[in-house]
């Protein structure tokens, strides 16, 4: 049983509340008293409220099942399907054309376009290299992935193939950052004279100034707003057989970075939130250290420092070290049994999660050289359904700031568009926060999970790989970027694309990603510092705020109706091998990844798919399988036999993918283990599940687990 003490109204886990009076509360000038008086008296307020939006969510799903029951396939009749969805308020009119309002916005969100990571707060080293990776060496990246067309080999460094990353990146230099004359490959000095950058570049005014530490030359570039840093070190290996005895090619790379709470970590309980908050809590005081072990040596990992340059005028430039830093909170179902309410409920976790976040940040705020230069803290929010809960959202806010004394807009709100609902009603969602609106982005697995539950159904769907090329996804993601900035984001806010989920394919991520910077969008998403090291390189050839003034130029591309169009497969015929495929495609995916969630508290991770190339899963990707699966269980293209079939089949493939991992419980042969039964639950169970989330599944299967755990302890 979780020792509880009581604080106004309260029944707080002693774990988390000893972390907040200890720890968290500790430097900000807020008393216990206030806090916990004003914590509590915010959630007894707001509960209800919660709870009305969860409920409005199932009215909505009811009357559309209703509806497509009604009106089987594809939709026929697209003004009566538009009036429907206007009569029951899924829909809703358009207000005046606006502008955003927020203030106080840190450059790296408003300004400089660059790759955003997406890592689990519960895990210190990951955290840390993330905000770490603001800075990364162009030629690792190069040489340690595919890029070059193949992968380095065992046994030390290769020459040759260090003179091809050399050649690469002396290539990507002469596109980005070109000389007066001759290639930056025939290059033999490189140096200052008078504030003058020499070799001559071919526009003076991408020199932005130098610094120098222990005998090593750091001459830095810009190319749209981010950094190209030319190492000079002739006594190192690389630059004593450089010409130049240029050493590296240092690139600016994750401008910022989202702490993750939510789709990433498993978190299910006060001891599993401690851990979120605590790392938060260190990033925030600058503090955060972790122990890593690298080739046989032990070092302590800790933030970066900031930089102090020479720039051309003889002035100091200050270049920051540390991606800026936003923390993603939970969305608005789940409940977490940390805090019990005065009736014995559990906590609304997003109110939680609002509260002791920016409780945290306070420590940021009132320390000079931390993460926002401006006093702002930026929360993403995900999985809101509409303008209600977005402004529910921005309330939430408004009384954290009035307990925590912070002025009014202090937090800036990230809406993730990864729900029909919100797609649809896009331009009013940014509307009900437009005083606090720093992000908005899209993601395409979310989004496709609700899209395939929202119209259950009408019919099966396509399969799961065929998603991509339907024309909702298309005019999704355009209208994503051009709603954004219709309503005044270009230079306020940041326009995000969804992620990379191949780590280690990042020739093709080189080759495709840069479709996103393309289509206007100043941040996406990659997986590791590496991909935000490559993907940087798309940022210096594209100018992605010229693209936003084109666009904006243009006017408004994709359609309503096209939003609207439901994937159906209509009338398909997919032998029996092609079923089967689809079957243990999406069985083995949804295994791989809640085998770790259950039985580790594994929230994200490189997950092998059923071709053995490793994806990062997270529960976006868990949901869009699971409801891929129970659509077709809905409409009999599949039996719940020849699902279960699969289930087992994949189990033992899971297995073998695991051997290695020594605390890894295999499923099979006896398919008893919670963990097959939380992927089973959500196969079996996924019409019944709200939206569509995997979350009420995991939670409960991973706290059965922890149960049981300490009852056998």
């Amino acid at each position: 049983m979780t020792k509880r003490i009581e604080k106004h109204r309260l029944q707080v886990a002693d774990v988390l509340a000893s972390f907040v009076e200890t720890e968290a509360l500790p430097g900000t000038d807020i008393t216990p008293d206030v806090f916990w008086e004003g914590f509590s008296r915010m959630v007894h307020d707001l509960t209800s409220t919660n709870r009305r939006l969860l409920d409005q969510r199932a009215v909505l799903q009811g009357k559309l099942d209703v509806w497509h029951r009604g009106n089987p396939g594809v939709v026929a009749d697209m003004d009566a399907y538009r009036k429907f969805l206007k009569d029951i308020g899924y829909l809703i009119e358009e207000a005046e054309d606006f502008s955003i309002e927020t203030a106080n916005i840190d450059p790296e969100i408003a300004r400089v376009p660059g790759p955003q990571l997406v890592v689990p707060i519960t895990n210190a080293r990951y955290a840390l290299n993330a905000a770490n990776a603001r800075w990364g060496s162009l030629y690792d990246a190069l040489y340690g992935t595919d890029v070059l067309g193949d992968l380095p080999k065992g046994g030390g460094y290769d020459a040759s193939r260090g003179a091809r990353v050399i050649a690469w990146a002396k290539a990507h230099m002469d596109k980005v950052a070109p000389l007066a004359s001759g290639s930056w490959a025939d290059v033999v000095s490189v140096d200052v004279d008078g504030g003058v950058f020499t070799p001559a570049l071919a526009d003076p005014s991408q020199y932005a100034g130098q610094a120098e530490c222990d005998g090593v030359r750091h001459f830095m570039l810009t190319k749209n707003g981010l950094g190209i840093e030319i190492v000079v070190n002739p006594s190192s290996d690389i630059g004593g057989v450089d010409p130049a005895g240029i050493a590296d090619v240092r690139l600016e790379s994750a401008m910022s970075a989202i702490m993750d709470c939510e789709d990433s970590v498993a978190c299910v309980d006060a001891e599993d939130k401690v851990l979120a908050y605590r790392n938060w809590l260190g990033l925030m005081r600058g503090d955060l250290t972790e122990p890593v072990e690298k080739d046989g040596v032990t070092f302590i990992r800790r933030l970066n420092p900031d930089v102090d340059y020479t720039a051309p005028d003889g002035s100091t430039l200050t270049v920051k070290g540390r991606a800026l830093m936003l923390v993603r909170n939970v969305g608005h179902l789940m409940t977490n049994p940390a805090i019990l309410l005065e009736n014995g409920d559990e906590i609304y976790e997003g109110l939680m999660d609002a509260m002791i976040t920016v409780l945290i940040a306070i420590h940021d705020l009132k320390r000079s050289g931390g993460n926002s230069e401006h006093g702002s803290v930026y929360v993403v929010k995900p999985k809101m359904h509409g303008p209600a809960e977005v402004a529910f959202a921005a309330e939430t806010f408004d009384r954290v700031e009035a307990i925590l004394g912070l002025p009014q807009n202090t937090v800036k709100l990230g809406i993730m568009d990864e729900e029909r609902r919100t797609s649809v009603t896009l331009k009013e969602c940014i509307r009900a926060a437009k005083h606090r609106v720093a992000f908005i982005n899209t993601g395409f697995l979310d989004r496709t999970g609700d899209e395939i539950h929202t119209s259950m159904e009408a019919g099966p769907m396509i399969p799961k790989g065929e998603m991509k090329g339907s024309a909702w996804i298309a005019a999704y993601e355009d209208l994503n970027v051009d709603v954004g900035l219709a309503c005044g984001l270009s230079g306020k806010a940041q326009i995000g694309k969804g992620m990379w989920a191949m780590p280690d394919l990042m020739a093709d991520m080189l080759d495709q990603k840069i479709a996103h910077p393309k289509a206007g969008a100043n941040c996406a998403w990659v997986p590791s510092p590496t991909a935000a090291t490559l993907h940087a390189t798309h940022y210096h050839e594209v100018d992605v705020m010229a693209v936003q003034a084109e666009l904006i130029a243009r006017g408004a591309r994709g359609s309503l109706e096209d939003l609207l169009k439901v994937p159906l497969a209509g009338n398909p015929d997919w032998s029996d091998a092609d079923v089967q495929a689809e079957i243990d495609n999406n069985a083995q995916g949804i295994l791989g990844y809640v085998v770790r969630w259950i039985d580790q508290g594994v929230g994200c991770s490189k997950v092998p798919d059923i071709n053995d190339v490793g994806l990062m899963e997270d529960r976006a990707t868990c949901r869009i399988s699971s409801q891929a699966l129970a659509n077709w269980l809905r409409h009999g293209v599949v039996s719940e036999d020849q699902v279960m079939a699969g289930l087992k089949k994949m189990a033992a493939k899971v297995d073998a993918q695991n051997a290695g991992d020594p605390a890894y419980r295999p499923m099979a042969p006896g398919f008893d283990t919670i963990a097959f039964k939380a992927a089973c639950d959500l196969v079996f169970e996924g019409c019944a599940q709200p939206s569509g989330y995997t979350e009420p599944v995991l939670h409960r299967r991973r706290l059965e687990l922890k149960a049981k755990e300490a009852r056998d302890a």
